[in-house]
């Protein structure tokens, strides 16, 4: 996770936050990720550095970021066609986060079922995504 200067990069100067996503499904998760909240917005930037001990109002900032990146995470997963219940990836890589965050998100369910019901019903299926990260509950 980085905070940086959004009006200096390629992102809309008004975003809040953007999460960065690598393709490679093999690679180390933690050089796949990157979290990153504008300083520009005073509201984001705040609740993160927050975070140890947060406001009620960073609470509600933290848990929508939360949210909106487990839906890209999910998203990506299920824009990866090679990603699927039978095939298994090492250990830290991106390929298993996201397959443990699928299952974790939505036990029960493959990650076939998953994208089924995405590409036949999308809006239903961001609710549910949406209930599954429990958005503005806080843990």
């Amino acid at each position: 996770m980085a905070v940086i200067d959004f009006g200096k990069t390629s992102f809309p100067d008004r975003a809040a936050w953007h999460l960065q996503i690598g393709d490679n499904l093999e690679a180390a998760t933690m050089g796949s990720l990157l979290l990153l909240i504008n300083e520009r917005n005073e509201v984001a930037a705040t609740a993160f550095k927050n975070a140890g001990n947060p406001r009620p109002i960073d609470k509600v900032v933290l848990s929508a970021i939360y949210g909106d990146a487990a839906r890209i995470m999910i998203e990506n997963a299920l824009r990866h066609h090679e990603l699927g219940d039978d095939v298994s990836f090492g250990e830290d890589t991106l390929g298993s986060t996201l397959t443990r965050l699928c299952s974790t998100l939505f036990p029960g369910d493959s990650i076939n079922e998953l994208r089924l019901r995405r590409d036949q019903s999308p809006s239903l299926f961001a609710s549910e995504l949406q209930a599954a990260v429990k958005i503005w509950e806080v843990v």
